[in-house]
């Protein structure tokens, strides 16, 4: 798994180079081998300390960066904002520089503000340290790791043995729903792009502004379009908690216009299959029946992946991809 990796932090894909997307592509696909056998631990990170800061709530991603560690031998720091000395006034940075104290070697964070990992990077490299950065998500930025492991649960789907970028090129990939506020689909948009992929973003124009044709793709604000022969189609939860004011008419009706179902797939390519990053509201976004459907839906497929791609992520910024 010897490859070219110089990254320290991972706070962006917007930055990634097609070499850095198939280094974690191929990392991942090993990792993914491991994780099937009767002894799923490797010492990778033996005695190597990861704190997950997470300052948002999250189940998927928090639990997945855990697993993924102890999969790869480190010991965990596990931070929670309701206890923590937040409550009486401490900083972000503060706290940060806490944890840097205590000899951890990455911090994965997840904070509802845009930037807040980037600062956090900024202070470790002030500190002179070799503290490496997980973007898990800020506001309503990025999300790298969903996005790598929504890449890589397509490239293995396109080839299982030798997952790689290019292998998109050329396919219609329709991302539905509340781009506004997604930073799922910031990540997934440099990454689609980067392979090649034809990007198609469906939305109602209060959740799918204009300013979203800087990013390369095309947008519609009616769903047939979006769908209209696409391999693959991804589908977005409504962030209610992000909304400050009412930005669709109703739940029932953004799913009579926006919601997916099997019937609305058959506009695409006889091997459509649906991704979803999660949580997913039933009934709004997507169907039950379409959810639970093997033939269509990789949403179980993404959360497997996606130990794999973190234990990729915390294996190449410890140095291990450097060959």
């Amino acid at each position: 798994m010897a490859t070219s990796w110089h990254r320290r932090h991972v706070l962006s894909l917007a930055d990634f180079t097609a070499e850095e997307f198939n280094t974690v592509l191929q990392s991942a696909n090993s990792f993914r081998e491991v994780l099937t056998r009767r002894t799923k631990k490797v010492p990778t990170l033996q005695a190597r300390v990861v704190a997950n800061l997470f300052f948002e709530s999250s189940t998927r991603t928090r639990n997945s960066f855990e697993l993924a560690a102890k999969r790869l031998s480190a010991d965990i720091l596990n931070f929670s904002p309701g206890t923590s000395a937040l409550s009486k006034g401490e900083t972000i940075l503060d706290t940060a520089k806490t944890f840097w104290a205590m000899g951890a070697d990455f911090m994965v964070v997840r904070h509802r503000e845009s930037g807040v990992p980037q600062a956090i990077a900024a202070e470790m490299d002030q500190l002179g340290g070799q503290v490496g950065i997980l973007n898990a998500g800020d506001g309503c930025h990025e999300h790298p790791s969903q996005g790598l492991l929504d890449l890589f649960t397509l490239c293995t789907l396109l080839d299982p043995e030798r997952p790689r970028l290019e292998l998109l090129a050329g396919k219609k990939i329709a991302i539905v729903g509340d781009l506004l506020h997604s930073r799922v689909a910031r990540s997934n948009l440099w990454s689609f792009k980067a392979a090649g992929a034809d990007v198609h973003l469906a939305g109602p124009p209060t959740l799918l502004p204009q300013e979203f044709q800087q990013y390369g793709a095309q947008l519609h604000w009616q769903l047939e379009p979006a769908l209209d022969q696409a391999d693959f189609v991804m589908t977005l939860r409504l962030q209610k908690e992000r909304m400050s004011q009412h930005l669709i008419p109703s739940l029932r009706e953004y799913h009579q216009q926006f919601g997916l179902t099997t019937e609305r797939l058959k506009g695409c390519q006889p091997h459509v299959k649906v991704l979803h990053p999660g949580p997913v509201n039933r009934g709004v976004e997507i169907s039950s029946e379409l959810m639970d459907d093997p033939r269509l839906s990789l949403i179980s497929q993404q959360v497997t992946n996606g130990v794999a791609v973190r234990m990729a992520l915390l294996y190449l910024m410890s140095g291990g991809g450097k060959g």
